[in-house]
C-alpha cells in the first residue's frame, strides 16, 4: 500500500533522512519509533509532501507520488494527523471535519465518523479550540478520515494526552483499520502505545532505520534501549 525507496530528505545542505527503505502492507499498522530529533516528523512531513524529497521514491498502491503537492497526495489516498493536531480552533467541530471532505465531493460529514467518535457528534457545534486535548486528537483523526484515505499518517498522536485516553485511541485506531482496511503509519515515542496497536515496529536513529521487528516476536527491552536518552 505504501512503498518508500531510498528516501533522502534535506533542509538546505543538511541531510536529515539518509536513504530510508520500508513498505507498509494493506491493512497493516506500522509504528516508527525513535527519540526526539531522530527524523520521525521529517519523515511524516516528507511522505505528505510538506518537506521536499531530495532523492528516492514514495508510492501509494503502486502509483508514485514523490513529486506531487500535498493536496494531490490526499487525492491519491494519503491523510495526515500532524503533531500538535493543528485543528482550526475558531471553527466548529463539524466545520473542521468538513475541511477533510474536499477531495471526496461530499458536502455532509458521514454519519460513520460520528459513530467512531460519538463525542464529536455531541460537540459538533462547539468550537474546536474549546475541546480537550484528547477530543482535539479525535477531531484531527476524523478530519483525516473524511478524505477516505488508503494510508493514514499520525505524528506523535499521544503527545499531551492522558493515559486513559491513549488506551481508547489505540482501540479506535485498530477498529478504523479493521473496518476500513486502511494502512496506518504512526510515529511514536511511547512504547506501550506502539505495542498496543502496531503489527510491526521500525526504529529510526539519526535519519536511518536501525531496527525492525514484528510485534509478535518483539524484544521490548531492545526497542526501549533505542528510546532511552
Amino acid at each position: 500500500m505504501l512503498n518508500v525507496e531510498s528516501l533522502h530528505v534535506a533542509y538546505g545542505q543538511s541531510e536529515v533522512l539518509h536513504g530510508l527503505d520500508f513498505t507498509v502492507k494493506p491493512g497493516e499498522i506500522v509504528a516508527i519509533m525513535g527519540r526526539n530529533g531522530m527524523g520521525k516528523t521529517t519523515l511524516m512531513k516528507s511522505l505528505m509532501g510538506l518537506v521536499p524529497t531530495k532523492s528516492g521514491t514514495v508510492s501509494v498502491e503502486s502509483g508514485e507520488i514523490t513529486n506531487l503537492k500535498s493536496h494531490e497526495r490526499v487525492a491519491k489516498g494519503m491523510a495526515f494527523v500532524p503533531q500538535g493536531r493543528m485543528i482550526f480552533s475558531t471553527m466548529t467541530v463539524e466545520e473542521n471535519i468538513e475541511t477533510g471532505l474536499t477531495v471526496t465531493g461530499e458536502r455532509k460529514v458521514p454519519n460513520e465518523l460520528y459513530e467512531i467518535f460519538p463525542v464529536l457528534l455531541e460537540m459538533k457545534h462547539r468550537r474546536g479550540g474549546n475541546l480537550s486535548g484528547g477530543q482535539q486528537q479525535q477531531l484531527a483523526i476524523a478530519r483525516a478520515l473524511a478524505s477516505k484515505p488508503k494510508v493514514l499518517l499520525l505524528d506523535e498522536p499521544t503527545e499531551g494526552i492522558q493515559p486513559s485516553i491513549i488506551k481508547e485511541m489505540a482501540r479506535t485506531l485498530k477498529r478504523i483499520r479493521d473496518e476500513r482496511g486502511l494502512s496506518i503509519v504512526v510515529s511514536e515515542q511511547v512504547l506501550s502505545f506502539a505495542l498496543d496497536i502496531a503489527d510491526r515496529v521500525l526504529v529510526i536513529e539519526n535519519g536511518e532505520i536501525v531496527h525492525e521487528e514484528d510485534r509478535a516476536t518483539i524484544d521490548e527491552a531492545k526497542v526501549a534501549s533505542f528510546l532511552s536518552v
